[in-house]
């Protein structure tokens, strides 16, 4: 299992220092959310890769269906090269009341799943390189021999990790189509987080596959090995009560020197 930590709340340069000290004390990856309005998650992240040299560094999360598919591929790759090839990009439909009506975002949920699987048919179209067109429901794209730079250092891709409910047969074939799962549960209570039983299940249907599964939760309350033995591949440190605190900032990096937690 490997460790990685998403932040609660920072600006850009703080997302920097904050990378540095989760390299230092051994995590293995560090997340930053990605809102309608706000910090820029991308911008962040590139900070992050040029203050670091290990430590893989993605978005926890980035709904594809309020993105221009060539500028987030752009952004992706762009970063992707900064790291030497340390990016992961995780993706699902977001949360509506984090400002997509507010900022004229589509918000039917059928209409969101269309448009992130069509940016993505896009982004990775053009990781692999031109020629490339694309004609779909909601976008049109046609060769071009613009002079560009967009390739990535990850071959044949940079890893998308994607959401999936766990019970949703399209949802979780969506999915297990990319690199790892974010696993999520909806049932006649709400959404809820994935049980062990539940992981193991996943786990079991990959099969060999490498493939991961990624849990997020605090190990003060919660065990990451017991996820690790269901088959969890990523521990995400997550401490959305230091938004309570004084400092996040502050307290973030203090988490992050005390270290990952131990299987």
């Amino acid at each position: 299992m490997r460790f990685g930590f998403v932040v609660p709340w920072a600006d850009a340069e703080d997302i920097g220092d904050i990378a540095a000290e989760a390299e230092a004390a051994g995590w293995d990856g560090l997340f930053v959310w990605e809102p309608v309005w706000g910090v820029d998650a991308w911008v962040s992240l590139g900070l992050a890769a040029v203050r670091t040299t290990k430590i893989r560094l993605g978005t926890l999360l980035t709904p594809p269906s309020r993105r221009r598919p060539a500028e987030l591929a752009s952004q992706v790759a762009t970063v992707d090269r900064l790291s030497r090839g340390r990016v992961v990009l995780s993706i699902g439909l977001g949360a509506v009341d984090s400002g997509f009506e507010a900022f004229g975002e589509e918000c039917d949920r059928r209409r969101r799943a269309e448009l992130m699987d069509e940016c993505m048919d896009i982004v990775t179209g053009l990781w692999a390189g031109q020629p490339f067109e694309y004609s779909g429901r909601h976008y049109r794209v046609t060769a071009t021999d613009f002079p560009t730079i967009g390739h990535t250092v990850q071959q044949p891709r940079v890893p998308v990790w994607c959401v999936g409910a766990i019970g949703s047969e399209r949802s979780m074939a969506r999915a297990l189509r990319w690199d790892g799962l974010l696993p999520q549960v909806v049932d006649g209570h709400g959404p809820r987080e994935a049980t062990l039983d539940e992981i193991a299940a996943v786990r079991e249907q990959v099969g060999d596959r490498d493939y991961d599964i990624i849990v997020e939760g605090e190990g003060s309350q919660h065990s990451p090995a017991a996820w690790a033995d269901a088959g969890a591949t990523w521990w995400i440190e997550s401490m959305w009560g230091a938004l309570r605190e004084a400092s996040a900032v502050t307290a973030s990096i203090d988490r992050l020197r005390e270290g990952p937690p131990t299987l």
